[in-house]
């Protein structure tokens, strides 16, 4: 932008006596005096979604929420960014009539599904995540947030446990690295719901975080082994899903999203094997081979795979 002070300094000659403004510098005073400003953020439309036996999500900012309220508890499955928290808890308040919440669970260490937690905190008796999401919401690593932003969970599990919460039972598992290293799959086993999170993206690119330990190979593996555990008509939350996507599914969905990991990961090995530098594989913008649906292919999700195809 040009200041007004530079603009008067530059651009104003005498020529007999007259001021003449050097047309470029008016031009580009009067463009600048005319930027529109910043364009806010679109307000949040939050919506609480009903699946079965008071199970349901909320979408608003950031990933997929997921809650319970029965007449005698209340449960939280990851908590967004803190302002579709604040409106997530005031819904889950007045549809329970201002229960605390027994239980907060986050599915992993990630922004968007843990900043909402310090909105959380004060209403919430027990916080509960994977040990090693625990360890990564300390750490940050590659997070914008410094640790002192997160509520982290005082409450950890390494494997699998259960928790009986009013009339549900919770069973919070761990199958291994996957979208990290510290992803859980929280099943509301009377309900038959299983909350993904990241673990899985409907229709849409799959976002990898290998400084946290993520795994492309082995995620195929989770999704498998996630699919096996559940019944076949198991209904499924994810974390994110693509434009007019919905955010839950079947596990046929699951198996999408697996064969498009397998398809990913087979496509670079042949770019590979062609010769392509790792440069000239990242730079590849088209869909994954039958996969449009997925998106164009973005260099962070390419760059992953070639790093863990080619790693010794």
């Amino acid at each position: 932008m040009v200041s007004r002070r530079d603009f008067l300094a530059g651009s104003v000659a005498l020529v007999g006596g007259a001021a003449v403004v050097r047309p470029s510098l008016a031009s580009a005073w009067q463009q600048a005096a005319q930027q529109p400003p910043p364009p806010q953020p679109a307000p949040l439309t939050p919506v609480f979604t009903e699946l079965r036996r008071n199970v349901g999500f909320f979408t608003g900012r950031g990933g997929t929420i997921g809650y319970l309220i029965d007449p005698a508890a209340v449960v939280v499955v990851d908590s967004g960014y803190p302002d579709a928290a604040k409106l997530c808890l005031d819904g889950l308040n007045e549809r329970s009539k201002n229960r605390a919440i027994d239980l907060l669970i986050n599915t992993h260490h990630h922004d968007d599904h843990t900043l909402g937690n310090i909105v959380f905190k004060p209403s919430v008796k027990k916080m509960l995540a994977h040990a090693q999401a625990v360890e990564l919401m300390k750490t940050r690593p590659g997070r914008g947030a410094a640790p002192s932003e997160v509520a982290i969970p005082a409450a950890t599990f390494t494997d699998v446990m259960r928790e009986q919460v009013g009339g549900e039972s919770i069973r919070v598992k761990y199958y291994g690295r996957g979208h990290t290293s510290g992803d859980a799959v929280i099943t509301f086993e009377r309900a038959n719901v299983a909350h993904m999170g990241d673990l899985m993206f409907n229709r849409r690119q799959a976002i990898v975080d290998p400084p946290a330990g993520a795994s492309l190979k082995n995620w195929v593996t989770v999704l498998e082994k996630a699919a096996a555990d559940h019944a076949n008509d198991t209904i499924y939350i994810f974390g994110h899903a693509g434009p007019n996507q919905p955010v839950t599914g079947s596990k046929a969905d699951l198996m999408v999203f697996r064969d498009f990991l397998t398809a990913l990961l087979t496509f670079v090995q042949g770019e590979i094997k062609s010769g392509k530098t790792k440069d000239q594989i990242i730079a590849i913008r088209t869909p994954v081979p039958g996969f449009d649906s997925h998106g164009p292919l973005a260099a962070a999700v390419l760059t992953a795979a070639y790093d863990e195809l080619t790693a010794g």
